[in-house]
């Protein structure tokens, strides 16, 4: 058989394509739209921690290769972190592992945690990159669709969810894409479940610090009986607005940081030397800086859902995260991966069609993410070429 005739792509990553970001992202440059598809500022975060990372250059650390679990400084500042908000004690040589984002991190725990048939649940819609590494390890996803308006997880058909088979919870909050923040209740009857089936889990917390409205983050890790079984990732490029850096983080129990560990070195083994240095720097930052970045999305979150109001969506407001979710079906769309391609040429905006983050297409066919991580006037003008197209 030639080689050109044979399926080349792995069965288990059938149909997991090209990213919607990828996609999205080239649409707005081929059309100089205004990108609101992809999570990322379009302003750099402090400049003390910039500086950092330029000192770091300077100064010969990390431009070889850093220790495999991280630079020790980063450790301990992620350590420190985790006491400080949490008042979570985790050790810095083996409870910490540094990864290159938190989307290594979770590729590094499923293929390190799961066997080929083991379920896992996750809430959809989720984000792509858990139905890839999922799939990768050879495991079978179980998804649990969050109802709009409010996105809450239905804790009775968690629980009917559970076989046998069942092995890990995979659970995101706050959630990309709705922005739903999950509970003290909700996550303390998560937990009890976690113990009663003695299952694992994985918590994607990369938004910890951008909740809104006074709405606390609370880490799954932190609840009776979780500490053990819990795999906790996050990462600093979306709370210092340093996404290209890539410098991301696993705690856990020595046990399950070393079997991340052990996947994870055989992925990058390390990356982001230099930058590791400057993140160690930025989550010592002051709490006045956490609530300014904090507050200033709550304003953007505003300025935008307001705009898309306006236009005439329907807005899900988000409790946390850069992305508001909407519905076009009032605009007699039935199909939201149609209307974002469109929508560029239509009227200069670039969106996200968040039914690709389904299993089941039909639950999120009309919805559409927006992000509003950009600067105000950015956001001031999408909303004002929105409101333009679909009020005329």
């Amino acid at each position: 058989m030639r080689v050109r005739d044979r399926a080349l792509l792995n069965r288990r990553l059938d149909g997991l394509g090209t990213t919607i970001f990828a996609e999205m992202s080239a649409l707005a440059v081929a059309t100089g739209a205004i990108n609101l598809g992809q999570g990322f500022p379009d302003t750099d975060g402090p400049e003390q921690v910039r500086e950092a990372a330029v000192r770091a250059l300077r100064d010969g650390r990390g431009n070889q290769y850093p220790p495999g679990p991280g630079v020790p400084e980063l450790r301990r500042a992620v350590s420190e972190h985790q006491q400080r908000f949490y008042g979570m004690a985790f050790d810095p040589d083996t409870e910490v592992l540094v990864t290159a984002g938190a989307t290594e991190a979770i590729a590094a725990a499923m293929l390190a945690l799961l066997e080929p048939g083991d379920e896992v649940i996750a809430f959809e819609p989720f984000y792509d990159s858990y139905a890839a590494c999922i799939a990768m390890a050879g495991a079978v996803r179980v998804p649990l669709t969050l109802p709009a308006p409010g996105f809450r997880p239905d804790l009775d058909a968690l629980r009917d969810a559970v076989t046998p088979r069942t092995r890990l919870l995979l659970l995101n909050s706050p959630h990309n894409p709705t922005g739903m923040v999950l509970t003290r209740d909700e996550l303390t009857a998560i937990a009890e479940l976690a113990v009663e089936q003695d299952l694992l889990v994985v918590t994607d917390e990369v938004y910890e610090h951008l909740t809104f409205d006074g709405v606390p983050h609370i880490p799954p890790a932190s609840l009776p009986g979780m500490r053990e079984r819990t795999v906790s990732i996050s990462s600093a490029g979306k709370t210092f607005s340093f996404t290209g850096w890539k410098v991301g983080w696993v705690t856990g129990s020595a046990e399950l940081v070393a079997a991340v560990r052990t996947a994870k070195q055989f992925l990058t083994y390390v990356a982001s030397g230099p930058f590791q240095y400057a993140v160690a720097e930025a989550l010592a930052l002051p709490d006045a800086y956490y609530t300014s970045v904090r507050d200033d999305l709550q304003d953007k979150r505003d300025l935008l859902a307001s705009g898309l109001t306006a236009a005439g969506f329907e807005v899900y407001r988000p409790q946390g995260t850069y992305f508001i979710t909407t519905d076009i079906a009032a605009f007699g769309e039935k199909d939201a991966l149609a209307f974002c391609r469109a929508l560029p040429e239509r009227c200069g905006v670039v969106a996200v069609p968040s039914s690709v983050f389904y299993d089941h297409p039909t639950a999120g066919r009309t919805q559409v993410r927006f992000a509003f991580c950009k600067r105000h006037d950015v956001l001031a003008d999408a909303a004002a070429r929105l409101r333009k197209a679909f009020n005329a």
